[in-house]
Parts: structure tokens; C-alpha cells; sequence
């Protein structure tokens, strides 16, 4: 195993953290355990998915991501396995791999099923626990059974029809670049070489794309798909976020922004 990462929900002002870490250290050997992040918004699923989307394809085969986030979604939550490009997930069957990989992954096992009562602790040595068996067994040698993940949540997904998308908000980074939730591979299929705009904040429209920020002038606007591949909202050397007003998308707020792309 090369080593793992760590997503999880948990935030930075406590010792939940630190606490995984070293569940998974006790139970692993010569793994080093890497962040991707654990700042996300609580319960945002999608947001999660997101940032585990972005960070997979700069690690190498054998790597094991460990996402802890929102696990106990379910009264008893499941622990599933799956597989992709030679690198191992372990997560929650709570929809965030099926968000994350709308493509489909290529193997899908049940691990484990934590019954009543249980801890937090209980869920990360768990957890821990099947890290360590992925460093001396493949999943075949382990005998676990196959299962097909949880639908990802409806509210998380795009409305399709023939000629319009809606989108919505999954992210806002540093720079106030904001990412949308479309990837060029559904933006191409849907598409399909169509002319296209893209509608926001009442008036604003982006009818074009561009392959960097400095395509366009500074301080004006532009659309381009990032380095993970999703559909982003952009100002040249400018706060996208601030100027138009967009929030993240929250499954419980009454009012957010919806972004629409008509093809002609």
C-alpha cells in the first residue's frame, strides 16, 4: 500500500482529527497518512465528493482513501470497499462515492455494518481495521461480498432535459473561483456539440468557454472546466464569488442560486 488519505468532516478545532490518525496508525505499519481536507461543510455531501474527486488522480495505485464524512447518516451505518484505477475507497455507504464518481467504480464490496450502540471510536477502528487487511490481502482474499453502492441523494444531482441544465454551487475556493456541479464529460454528453450560454445571478451569461483565467481581460468574467475537471465560474484576477453573489448550495436553505445552461 502506498499510503492513505484522510477526508472527513470532523474540522480542525478538536482532537477528532488527530484521534483518527492514530487509531489508523495503530493498527497500520509504514503508511503515511495524507490530508485532503477536513474543513468541509458538515453534511454537504456533494462538497466532500467533490474535494475526493479532485485529489484521487495525483496518487498513485495501492493508495487507500479513508473518507470519514457524515458517517452516521444511518441509524446503522455500512462501511463499503471499492476500487478504482488500482486505488482502494473506504467509506460510508451514504452516497458520497457515487457523487464523487458518477461514472460508476469498477468493484464494490460491503465491509462492515456498525450496530447499536456505537461509538465514534467504534467506526474508526473499523475502519482502521480493514486498511490494515488491504496492506497484505486484495479484496478477493478477504471473501467480501459484492453490494452496489446508495444511490447519491437526489438533491445533489443535476435536472436534466433536452435543451436545459441545472446546476448548482458545490464549492467556493480561496480565490472565490466557484465550481459547479457539472463535469466536462456530462457537459459534452449533454451538449453534444451544441451552441450553448450560461445563465447566472438574473442577467449575467457566459457563452464561451476558456482554457485559463488570462484568456480574457482582467476583471471580466469567464467559464472554463478546472484541474478536476468541473465547470468553474471565474474572474480574471478578480472574486467571482463576492461580485455575483453566489453562496454553496445547502440542502436545507430556502433561498440559493441556481446556475442554468441552455443548449441550442
Amino acid at each position: 500500500m502506498g499510503c492513505i488519505t484522510l477526508l472527513t468532516d470532523f474540522g480542525l478545532q478538536d482532537a477528532s482529527v488527530a484521534s483518527a490518525k492514530g487509531i489508523l496508525l495503530q493498527h497500520t505499519t509504514n503508511c503515511p497518512i495524507v490530508d485532503i481536507s477536513h474543513t468541509s461543510e458538515p453534511f454537504h455531501l456533494q462538497q466532500a465528493a467533490y474535494l475526493l474527486a479532485a485529489a484521487y488522480p495525483s496518487f498513485a495505485r495501492g493508495t487507500c482513501h479513508v473518507i470519514l464524512f457524515d458517517v452516521m447518516s444511518d441509524e446503522n451505518p455500512h462501511l463499503v470497499l471499492c476500487q478504482k484505477g488500482g486505488q482502494y475507497f473506504l467509506a460510508p455507504d451514504n452516497g458520497i462515492l457515487a457523487l464523487a464518481f458518477p461514472g460508476g467504480l469498477e468493484n464494490v464490496w460491503q465491509c462492515y455494518e456498525l450496530k447499536e450502540p456505537h461509538t465514534f471510536k467504534d467506526w474508526i477502528h473499523a475502519v482502521a481495521g480493514f486498511v490494515a487487511k488491504l496492506q497484505t490481502k486484495t479484496p478477493s482474499e478477504l471473501k467480501l461480498p459484492r453490494c452496489a453502492l446508495k444511490i447519491a441523494p437526489q438533491q445533489w444531482q443535476l435536472k436534466v432535459d433536452s435543451s436545459t441544465v441545472e446546476c448548482h454551487v458545490i464549492y467556493i475556493d480561496r480565490f472565490e473561483n466557484v465550481v459547479i456541479n457539472i463535469t466536462r464529460e456530462q457537459f459534452d454528453e449533454i451538449g453534444n456539440s451544441r451552441p450553448f450560454r450560461i445563465q447566472f445571478m438574473r442577467d449575467e451569461e457566459i457563452a464561451e468557454l476558456t482554457p485559463y483565467y488570462a484568456s480574457v481581460k482582467e476583471s471580466e468574467k469567464l467559464c472554463r472546466f478546472n484541474s478536476a475537471g468541473y465547470l468553474e465560474i471565474a474572474i480574471n484576477r478578480g472574486r467571482a464569488a463576492s461580485l455575483f453573489g453566489f453562496k454553496l448550495h445547502k440542502e436545507h436553505h430556502m433561498i440559493y442560486h441556481t446556475i442554468k445552461i441552455f443548449f441550442e
